[in-house]
């Protein structure tokens, strides 16, 4: 018989609701750190409340692997209603100058997902740790969550995001100099998704969407026009084969959820987050409290004869060491 373990690196201590991570170097002291939504797993709510509410969990690793709680991102709420307020699915990067957080941003606590406006909203950081808040992007709707900003071969930024009122597909904005953004249009239709995840790895632009039973996978040379790796039902983690199984930690046998790559050099690694006691296709109202938990994993990525290869088995993946600059 065999026994599994679990190898999550990170789970958090609070409600045991770690989703959607996201992880940056500190050019400061060297450290790795997660940013991911805090969702409300141990709470007993009506609908779908434990999943709003939440706040944006703190985690800090010298090599990926090895996490420590830090607390909760203060300030996010500046300027908003009064709290509490729902806040998800951060993405942090530096601009070369400075650190931003493009934070999806929903006023109050709903217990339902229908008729209440999600937003993103732009916070500042010179350090990692305080956040002044910017600006409220202009963007398709006032149904867009889940953003991911990166710099184009083209030499403008873009911005990648759901759009809840278009169907939920990915929309992408772009902007010269990160102060005011021009929405181009639906760049991933189709299937419903979201989590969308941008990088460049191995000569090709690549591009994640959590589609609620693995990630699909488009490639692009230059990360404006993009192409479906695989035909149109292919993902990577998604349902685990039983044969397999006995490879794979006891809360990892379900499907991989919106994530986050790191890259380094010529490979690279993925952060994504499992619902380890349940397998559904789409969250509902999960009655299940054991359904709310979630655990966040790594898996490799490579690139081999221009196909994205994903190992699940190899983890966990530890990140190098990250280079130290003067302030």
């Amino acid at each position: 018989m065999t026994v599994r373990t679990p190898r999550a690196v990170f789970r958090d201590p609070v409600h045991d609701g770690a989703t959607d991570p996201v992880v940056i170097a500190d050019r400061a002291n060297g450290d790795w750190v997660m940013f991911y939504t805090q969702r409300r797993a141990s709470v007993d709510e009506p609908g779908v409340a434990w999943v709003h509410g939440s706040r944006i969990g703190v985690a800090r690793s010298v090599d990926g692997v090895d996490w420590a709680y830090e607390g909760v991102v203060d300030g996010l709420d500046a300027g908003a209603d009064a709290g509490p307020n729902t806040h998800w699915a951060p993405e942090v990067i530096w601009d070369g100058a400075r650190y931003r957080m493009y934070l999806s941003f929903i006023a109050g606590v709903p217990d339902r997902w229908e008729g209440h406006a999600r937003v993103i909203r732009e916070f500042v950081s010179d350090d990692l740790r305080t956040w002044t808040p910017a600006k409220e992007l202009r963007l398709s709707s006032n149904r867009v969550i889940d953003a991911c900003v990166a710099p184009c071969p083209d030499g403008r930024w873009r911005l990648w995001y759901k759009d809840e009122g278009r169907g939920s597909t990915t929309w992408v904005a772009s902007s010269a100099d990160l102060a005011s953004w021009t929405v181009e249009g639906v760049v991933i239709d189709g299937r419903p998704h979201e989590g969308v995840n941008v990088f460049e790895l191995g000569g090709y632009w690549w591009l994640l969407v959590d589609e609620w039973r693995g990630m699909g996978v488009y490639r692009s040379p230059d990360a404006v026009t993009w192409t479906r790796q695989g035909g149109p039902d292919a993902v990577i983690l998604g349902g685990v084969d039983p044969e397999e199984a006995d490879r794979l930690a006891s809360d990892d046998l379900t499907f991989g959820r919106h994530g986050d790559v790191v890259v380094c050099g010529d490979r690279a690694v993925l952060y994504y987050f499992t619902h380890p006691h349940w397998d559904g296709s789409e969250l509902g109202s999960a009655d299940d409290a054991a359904a709310r938990l979630s655990a966040v994993h790594t898996a490799e990525l490579s690139v081999v004869d221009g196909v994205l290869v994903c190992d699940r088995e190899a983890r966990p993946v530890a990140l190098p060491a990250v280079e130290v600059h003067a302030v």
